[in-house]
């Protein structure tokens, strides 16, 4: 595998997701071995993103400070077990709002790649939802999915690709990674 970038969703693959959004710093919880996985992927050379639908702002059930509050405390987790973040993107918009960078549409991603100057095969991204999945697939992006979160009900209830990795949370996906570069 010839991967260079690390593409995460951050709710039910990094952190416990809700239905009900995560609203507060407080319930921003991390699934347990996720902060290591990135850790681990990091300090082994892979660059690190976080492409996360927050139309939770639009909604007007947090604010920015509040997701910045999430963000900085993920990435000091993260930094604590020697590991590092390279980027955070989000999406504050709704559906209705047509925005290119809501997935299932690929615009954060998009955006990512051209940072890190990455072709999109040469990068993976790690979702738990079909939407997640499907922004990856319209720039033919390699892709995993893990279980946490709604990964479960996207495995049950999706037609994946053959081409779709399938894990049960971040810190497989993450032993499967290095030990294929092993």
């Amino acid at each position: 595998m010839s991967i260079k970038l690390v593409i995460l969703d951050r709710d039910g693959v990094i952190n416990f997701d809700s239905d009900n959004y995560i609203r507060t710093l407080q319930q921003w919880q991390a699934i347990p071995g996720s902060i290591q996985a990135i850790a681990d992927l990091s300090v082994a050379g892979y660059k690190i993103a976080v492409a996360t639908n927050q139309s939770g702002i639009a909604r007007g059930y947090y604010d920015l400070k509040t997701l910045e509050a999430m963000h900085q405390k993920m990435i000091e987790l993260v930094e604590s077990k020697g590991g590092k973040i390279d980027k955070i993107v989000f999406c504050p918009h709704l559906d209705e709002d047509r925005c290119a960078c809501r997935k299932p549409k690929p615009g954060m991603l998009e955006q990512i790649l051209e940072q890190f100057s990455v072709a999109h095969s040469d990068a993976c991204f790690v979702g738990d939802s079909l939407r997640d999945l499907q922004a990856a697939w319209a720039i033919d992006m390699p892709t995993a999915l893990v279980k946490t979160g709604k990964g479960q009900r996207t495995l049950v209830n999706t037609v994946l690709p053959a081409s779709t990795l399938i894990f049960e949370d971040l810190a497989d996906f993450s032993r499967y990674l290095l030990n294929a570069d092993g």
